[in-house]
């Protein structure tokens, strides 16, 4: 019986040679967005890759948009809030809030003091923002922007929102765009579309696990994200990819110890049941065989040149740094670092 396709590292890869450039400057680049389907493991990935950022020398800030995703309990450390705060040597984090953005634009662009709250400002502003889809999304990702203009920080990950939000977010400068064609805001989001459209600056990595939902989702944002953002799409980052259980000889000798009389004679040389353990073994044999079919319907649904990464599943707590750090040691590794 025929097993699936190893899921080899990137070096091992011959049909992503032409992307090996990309994986190695991944975490060379000055912006990135880590989106994906809620459960998927996106807030892990993003603190996973910020964490592997810094310990590699490079000053990197982290911001959670989203703030159902609890950043901070991926890193193990206290609430975060707009003012960004070092967590770890070369990593500094902090959580996206509009209306501090706001707060932040009119003291930097309009020379407003800086105030707890922007009182009847702040009513407007949430009377616009409703009425004109695009002014959150546009001081989110303005925000993010002027970060990285700024020069501060060597790199910036974003935990951005799930694959249902995400497009609106970068598109949000280029319709803002389209709408004005004169003015300070249309100024404003020149310079941003600057930043988002140099692949050498600004990517997108999405994450996915090997099932069937996470897969048609990831594939089609990637379509979306092409047709309609000029973001370029930095790599799928595929998490709990489960491990082949057995080689091609190991699984003929596994093939052939089907049979009651076989059974029997094995668990009298090893002194007990065996038949539970072997279940399981083929439970886990179907299991990889299916997640390596979605494997290869997301390469063959995404772009040529984008690069897939791999994450083995790690059979521990879904959260927490331990975790955090075994996922950034896959990525590590997957990168060649």
């Amino acid at each position: 019986m025929q097993l699936p396709p190893t899921v080899e590292s990137a070096s091992e890869r011959p049909e992503q040679a032409s992307g090996c450039q990309r994986l190695t400057a991944l975490l060379e680049r000055k912006l990135l967005f880590v989106t994906g389907k809620g459960g998927v493991g996106k807030t892990t990935v993003a603190a996973a890759l910020a964490l592997l950022a810094a310990e590699r020398g490079r000053r990197t800030l982290l911001c959670e948009v989203d703030a159902r995703a609890d950043l901070a309990a991926f890193l193990e450390i206290g609430a975060l809030d707009f003012a960004e705060r070092e967590v770890a040597p070369n990593l500094w984090a902090m959580a996206m809030d509009t209306e501090a953005s706001l707060r932040e634009y009119l003291h930097l662009h309009v020379r407003l003091p800086l105030v707890g709250r922007i009182g009847p400002l702040a009513k407007a502003f949430d009377f616009v923002a409703t009425a004109a889809p695009g002014v959150r999304e546009i001081l989110t990702v303005g925000k993010l922007c002027y970060e990285v203009r700024e020069g501060q920080w060597d790199l910036v990950v974003v935990d951005a929102s799930a694959t249902g939000h995400i497009v609106s977010q970068l598109a949000a400068p280029q319709a803002i765009n389209t709408l004005l064609k004169v003015g300070l805001v249309r100024q404003q989001t020149g310079w941003m579309l600057d930043i988002l459209s140099d692949p050498a600056l600004t990517g997108l990595c999405i994450v996915s696990t090997p099932e069937e939902m996470p897969v048609n989702e990831t594939i089609d944002l990637a379509t979306q994200v092409a047709e309609q953002t000029s973001v370029d799409l930095a790599a799928v980052i595929v998490n709990r990819v489960l491990p082949e259980l057995f080689g091609r000889g190991e699984q003929q000798v596994f093939d052939g110890l089907g049979g009651h009389q076989r059974l029997a004679m094995l668990g009298e040389a090893v002194g007990g049941d065996v038949g539970p353990v072997l279940a399981a073994a083929r439970l886990a044999v179907t299991m990889r065989r299916t997640s390596a079919g979605h494997l290869e319907r997301l390469r063959d649904g995404i772009a040529a040149g984008v690069p897939m990464l791999y994450i083995p599943y790690l059979f521990s707590r879904s959260h927490g740094l331990r975790s955090t750090r075994q996922v950034a040691a896959a990525l590590s590794a997957e990168l060649g670092y």
